[in-house]
């Protein structure tokens, strides 16, 4: 009984970050999602927090989320083995085409293509956390996405690139504020997963 629900939250879960996913491809859609979201963190500005400090606290939300999901969803020590397969593999490899053994290359080119069903488990081992991931960072993202689109726009002073509005390109389609939260997310999302051993092929 309890693993028939764990189960079915797990496929719900699943089902419900797939939403999210194709949901930000439509504007309305986005709105929507933005709108609800500030009713639940509209606050958020009110507190008298200057909007990159808020963008800091949601990104080190979504760093720990993040991590957790991570953690507890995803096969490391499998992932640990698959990677050191593959450097003994490569290391084997180079070794035979010096010593011009093509018997050897063969035969560990016969293993590398039995590795590549492995490989794609990993891949969906990797997948399957953004789905449950998405659950959270979307809506987040949709948020600030309504916030900013419907404050009258909003400046930030980088350091070296003076004041510009965060809603300005930096490089490409990347804005200001996405690039903010990601300077933001990257330390805050290194140092949960260096605390909870996260990820570590070592």
């Amino acid at each position: 009984m309890k693993q028939s629900m764990s189960s079915t939250l797990d496929r719900a879960a699943l089902v419900l970050g797939i939403l999210f996913f194709l949901g930000v491809m439509i504007e309305d859609y986005r709105n929507l999602l933005g709108q609800v979201m500030d009713h639940l963190l509209g606050w958020l500005p009110q507190t008298g927090l200057s909007f990159p400090v808020i963008l800091f606290i949601l990104a080190a939300i979504t760093g720990l989320y993040a991590s957790l999901v991570q953690k507890y969803t995803m096969d490391w020590d499998f992932m640990r083995r698959q990677q050191e397969k593959m450097r003994a593999l490569q290391a084997n490899m180079k070794a035979a085409q010096l010593a011009g053994d093509q018997s050897k290359v063969q035969s560990l080119q016969t293993e590398q293509m039995k590795m590549v069903s492995e490989q794609g488990k990993m891949m969906q081992m990797q997948f399957k956390p953004m789905l449950y991931i998405g659950i959270i960072s979307i809506p987040l993202f949709m948020w600030i996405y309504f916030y900013i689109h419907n404050s009258g726009g909003i400046n930030m002073t980088f350091p070296f690139w003076g004041t510009h509005s965060i809603t300005e390109m930096v490089l490409g389609p990347i804005l200001y504020w996405f690039y903010w939260y990601f300077v933001c997310s990257l330390p805050v999302s290194q140092i949960i997963r260096k605390a909870l051993d996260i990820g570590s092929m070592s």
